[in-house]
């Protein structure tokens, strides 16, 4: 029997959870000299309000949830299992099952614990052991309650942060809308130079060998990442053969001008090409896509001076996700699964509008035999995206910080109505 088209919406434990403080980013945002606009602090207490909120993704028709699991909770100090978060994630999958929400599970979505970056973090082997270890842990306790596992959230975003700070040293200076990550920008050569002194401190090493997941990384500190995925995965498979698994890319629609298809073309290998190796015989891909970029000879245009921007800087151009789909499909001839694809805006009406083009687009890719098997807005909530802080608002429901209290948008109606066309 096929598998229903999956449609719902996802978050990341460390953007909604609240008060994860064993993570890597915690230590990092309470740094004198901190590069985050602002503190996660409770987040949207997700951890405690899960169930209202997805009572609501639920009432809206949709029929899946893409959640992370905070490795920190699990792993608090290196060899310890905390049995009370296992715990409270099984409440979580139960939850989804009760509400008819298929689970599709991340193990990693950027943060992770203190104690691994004091090790090398993930430009050293060492994670790829660290990394198996845990998911072997996941997968035996709660295995039971899953399908879908997403290994790694975005492996590829080192890489591409490491050509952005690249950019940088060369003095063309770094502009939203560069990479699909909320980055701050803002900040002097001196506030950078000592918090990189200060997180050194806090994670007891080397400020030049702080290798949280974000660190920018070459491509061969990327083999590393790749390889934490393969082990993570041959673990999995070991105790819960049954679940699907993959991991998730941030993929750019590549559009070149005259001249600039072969830019295009290196852009899209650095992006893709170079890691379809590491995951070619995966269940599925999870795709994360945004927006476009032009190209020339030169690499990417300046976005044009009339395009719509979101809150990122990204141009509004949510055709890009059937581009992007249709352009995997060359390559990798496994589902493919819509992990993210959304806008940071405050115009609802303007996100309903991006949600029913984007659609439109993924059913164009089906038609054209791409297998596509879900589509997962993201975000569910309005979140914290990183140093960027709560003002980037990508959620199909709002929330009001102070009081905690959920305000679904027309977005959610919107996206659930897919469920019965």
């Amino acid at each position: 029997m096929s598998q229903p088209f999956l449609l719902g919406a996802a978050t990341a434990p460390y953007q909604v959870e609240g008060n994860n403080v064993n993570s890597d980013y915690w230590k990092m945002e309470h740094v004198k000299h901190s590069d985050f606009i602002e503190k996660s602090g409770e987040a949207c207490d997700h951890y405690h309000r899960y169930k209202e909120d997805l009572a609501l993704l639920a009432g809206s028709g949709c029929n899946a949830y893409r959640f992370g699991i905070e490795w920190a909770r699990i792993e608090p100090e290196e060899g310890h299992i905390d049995r009370q978060a296992l715990s409270h994630y099984r409440d979580v999958l139960l939850c989804c099952h009760s509400l008819g929400l298929t689970p599709v599970v991340t193990l990693h979505h950027f943060s992770s614990p203190t104690w691994l970056i004091g090790q090398g973090g993930w430009a050293k082997p060492y994670v790829v052991t660290a990394f198996a270890r845990y998911a072997r842990i996941v997968a035996e306790e709660l295995g039971d309650l899953m399908t879908y596992v997403c290994t790694i959230n975005e492996a590829n975003m080192g890489f591409q942060l490491g050509k952005i700070a690249q950019d940088m040293m060369k003095s063309k200076g770094k502009k939203e809308g560069d990479v699909q990550v909320g980055t701050n920008s803002s900040l002097s050569l001196k506030t950078i130079l000592l918090g990189m002194l200060e997180q050194g401190r806090v994670f007891h090493v080397s400020p030049f060998a702080v290798n949280t997941f974000l660190k920018p990384r070459n491509q061969a500190a990327e083999k590393i990442v790749m390889a934490a995925h393969r082990a993570a995965k041959a673990e999995i498979r070991r105790v819960a053969p049954d679940l699907r698994i993959g991991l998730t890319l941030s993929l750019f629609d590549y559009q070149p001008l005259p001249g600039g298809e072969e830019r295009a073309a290196q852009l899209w290998q650095e992006d893709f090409g170079f890691y379809l190796p590491f995951f070619r015989d995966d269940d599925f891909l999870g795709v994360q896509n945004y927006t476009r970029k032009i190209i020339d000879t030169k690499g990417a245009q300046e976005i044009a001076p009339d395009a719509a921007l979101t809150q990122m800087g990204y141009e509004t151009y949510p055709e890009a996700l059937g581009h992007v789909l249709t352009k995997v499909a060359e390559d990798f001839h496994g589902d493919l699964i819509v992990t993210e694809n959304g806008i940071a805006t405050a115009d609802d009406a303007a996100r309903c509008v991006f949600i029913q083009k984007a659609i439109a687009g993924l059913r164009d890719a089906q038609s054209r035999g791409v297998s596509v098997r879900g589509y997962l807005h993201w975000s569910l909530l309005d979140n914290f995206e990183w140093q960027a802080g709560y003002a980037k608002t990508f959620g199909l429901i709002a929330v009001d910080r102070r009081t905690q209290t959920r305000y679904p948008k027309e977005s959610l109606s919107t996206l659930g109505a897919f469920a019965r066309a």
